[in-house]
């Protein structure tokens, strides 16, 4: 229900992000209402203004490329006045401002069609009862990524921030937002040291034990890691998230994107009546991860030549899966009898072990694409 029941004062129209984090952060759990009114942007004054004081990028590259550095010893025991000391404290300074903490019973919502944020990513963490609904969210672009030389046999720049994270919390529904990398798509980023400069995180986080979640009628858009339940498979975080992580997507819009729609870990997760459309970066759309029990069914996929059908599931880890019902251009499609027949040393199980109860009205999958492309969003 969210902020359903507010009272008067507990409603705020909000334009700019010192307004919005302030509605926010109004004393107490009573239900309020947040709406948005035109495109908030968390970062007006540019990357700019997060600086610490002696940061220097040019610096930065110099001092840790592979032919001064190596790729042998990362850069956690740097000292505060080294390049990435000053990365760091530019990056503490960036994620204190970007960031903003939702309380317990409250309703996000964009009023008119150009109600967003940008560059912004919204914390829901251990609280209950949150809407959010009617947004464009812009991913945030991390200012300061990271270069860790010893990540894989190159080394890989590493970035941070979620356009939405749902951090412990229950009672979570995401309705007809856009998710996108807008105006910093992947493909406009750099090349240092040989790899992508890395910008982007992910676009939709489910983690820490967080429990019944909805995302209903979104369009995920233009990004490469997407969404992820479960953030790790060590077994202390698998003592939180066992027997949580409960999650639906239904009516969503997947297009132009790279991987995790979603990737889950531990989670019971219901995936019908959404439309995935891949471009030609596809790698794959369902991540099954350690523990996952993934329900897949009634989806429309939409592949262009040269991606295969066998690239929807994705095994990580051993973990059954119930698919069906689904669709490939048209066509209906066992997707783990195609993934198995394309990768015989790690087949899929089928059948995940348990029945999704609680969906609304389930469309053929032949309709998916139709009804789901004119009203997601």
């Amino acid at each position: 229900t969210g902020g359903a029941d507010a009272d008067r004062d507990r409603v705020f129209t909000v334009s700019t992000w010192a307004e919005f984090r302030a509605a926010l952060a109004v004393e107490g759990t009573a239900p309020r209402i947040v709406k948005v009114r035109g495109t908030i942007d968390a970062v007006s004054e540019g990357c700019e203004a997060f600086a610490e004081p002696g940061y220097d990028f040019d610096a930065y590259l110099e001092k840790y490329s592979p032919e001064n550095w190596g790729r042998e010893t990362d850069l956690s025991d740097e000292p505060d006045d080294s390049p990435e000391g000053l990365r760091r404290a530019s990056a503490a300074r960036q994620d204190r401002s970007i960031k903003a903490n939702v309380p317990a019973n409250t309703t996000i919502i964009g009023v008119g069609r150009n109600a967003g944020l940008k560059g912004a990513s919204l914390q829901i963490k251990d609280v209950d009862n949150v809407i959010v609904r009617n947004l464009t969210f812009e991913s945030p672009v991390d200012c300061f990524p990271q270069w860790d030389p010893t990540d894989g046999d190159k080394g890989n720049w590493n970035s941070e921030y979620d356009s939405a994270v749902v951090h412990g919390s229950t009672h979570v529904w995401l309705d007809h937002n856009t998710f996108t990398d807008g105006e910093h798509p992947d493909s406009a980023a750099p090349t240092y040291f040989g790899m992508l400069y890395q910008q982007h995180d992910g676009q939709l986080d489910i983690v820490k034990g967080a429990d019944y979640v909805t995302a209903s009628w979104n369009v995920f858009t233009e990004h490469d890691k997407t969404i992820l339940i479960g953030n790790s498979d060590s077994e202390s975080t698998a003592a939180v998230d066992r027997g949580h992580l409960r999650t639906t997507f239904h009516h969503n819009l997947f297009k132009n994107l790279v991987e995790r729609a979603p990737r889950v870990r531990f989670g019971q997760v219901d995936v019908y009546n959404n439309h995935f459309v891949a471009g030609a970066d596809h790698s794959y759309s369902f991540g099954i991860g350690k523990e996952s029990q993934l329900v897949a069914e009634h989806n429309a996929f939409t592949l262009p030549d040269g991606v295969s059908p066998a690239k929807v599931l994705k095994k990580w880890s051993e973990a059954p899966v119930t698919a069906a019902h689904n669709r490939v251009n048209g066509r209906t499609v066992d997707l783990i009898a195609a993934h198995n027949a394309e990768n015989p040393a790690t087949p899929l199980r089928s059948g995940a072990g348990w029945t999704p109860t609680l969906r609304t009205e389930v469309l053929p999958a032949r309709a998916v694409p139709f009804v789901v492309d004119r009203g997601a969003g």
